[in-house]
């Protein structure tokens, strides 16, 4: 019998991903599931992102989206969107994304998975579309028949806001290390609510996890949620080289460039389209290129993602990332667009 997995090469970012389902999870919020056009399979780590490319009308964007499935279910690949208020990608992707539509991704990307963190017993703590990173890890850990010890906290406005709730007290109703621990800031009239009620605080972490000392923390939410539990966890005692938070919002203390030490003269040829031109005092590379009509797929635009790298190949840049390239890419001449300013004249391979 012919094997139907694994026969070749993963699934890579040449090749679109093709809409094969949307599942409504809350009201406002659903799981998009695509494929390979060609049937290839998806390889990444648990807890990884995608940019996505959105043929948005009047004004095309790229998204970062955590990847809500597992790498343990190789055969299709999903996000789960929340359209937030006045959301343009998320809800052109809630309303208008059908069954047998492709769109273009970049990625898998990023280092936020508990495959590289190994334990004995993990505190996961998400807010809102935060579930996502955590929902992938914990089905990882169910498909491998390895459950480790897993203290899932997640923060809701309404119990009918909680994304995946069925899906986790079914994994947790069946195996001992899962163990679910929500808090709600109100409830629905005319229903029974026993777990937390309120925004998740020292008082309430301790009663969740009181081991919370020996775990490793990862945590993903709105920026001022991840704060509150890191300082929280500072204040306790906690060992921080053993938290991580994934975020698409720009770090509070990323260091702003100076203009002042970008020369003026600096000039940026793009070598595979034959296009050069001159930058502006503290242009990136991203925005003279979208200037000269170039496109370089890009998401968070502050050097987190790594959707934006490109092939520096004569020059120097000042970048100034926020985590989304490698040492290693860098030293192989690698360079993120959105947060690189050329100095004096730059080629690219664009």
């Amino acid at each position: 019998m012919d094997r139907i997995n694994w026969a070749s090469a993963p699934w890579s970012d040449a090749e679109p991903l093709e809409c094969a389902m949307v599942v409504p999870e809350t009201a406002d919020t659903a799981t998009i599931t695509f494929r390979a056009p060609s049937g290839a399979w998806f390889d990444y780590l648990p807890g990884q992102f995608l940019t996505l490319d959105l043929p948005v009308p009047g004004q095309p964007v790229s998204r970062t989206y955590t990847i809500s499935s597992s790498p343990s279910r190789p055969l299709s690949l999903s996000v789960t969107v929340k359209a937030q208020p006045g959301s343009v990608g998320s809800r052109w992707l809630i309303e208008q994304l059908k069954p047998g539509m492709r769109l273009r991704a970049h990625g898998p990307a990023g280092v936020f998975s508990l495959r590289q963190h190994p334990a004995r017993k993990y505190l996961f703590i998400s807010a809102g579309s935060g579930i996502t990173p955590m929902m992938s890890m914990t089905t990882w850990a169910w498909d491998s028949s390895e459950m480790p010890d897993i203290v899932f906290v997640h923060a809701a406005r309404r119990p009918s806001d909680i994304i995946f709730r069925p899906r986790l007290e079914q994994f947790a109703a069946r195996v001992p290390g899962l163990q679910l621990r929500f808090t709600v800031e109100e409830v629905e009239p005319f229903s029974v609510w026993h777990g937390f009620r309120g925004r998740l605080n020292q008082i309430m972490l301790g009663l969740m996890a009181p081991d919370y000392l020996d775990r490793e923390v990862f945590c993903c939410g709105p920026e001022p949620f991840m704060r509150g539990v890191k300082d929280s966890l500072a204040a306790l005692g906690f060992d921080l080289t053993r938290y991580h938070q994934e975020s698409f919002g720009p770090p509070e203390t990323a260091p702003a460039p100076e203009a002042e030490a970008v020369p003026e003269a600096a000039e940026i040829s793009f070598t595979a389209s034959g296009v050069s031109t001159a930058c502006a005092p503290g242009e990136t590379v991203l925005a003279a290129a979208k200037r000269a009509g170039l496109n370089i797929p890009s998401g968070c635009n502050f050097g987190l993602c790594g959707t934006c790298k490109v092939r520096k190949t004569a020059g120097e840049v000042q970048m100034l990332h926020n985590g989304g390239i490698s040492e290693d890419d860098i030293a192989a001449g690698y360079i993120l667009a959105c947060c690189s300013r050329p100095s004096g004249k730059v080629a690219v391979e664009i």
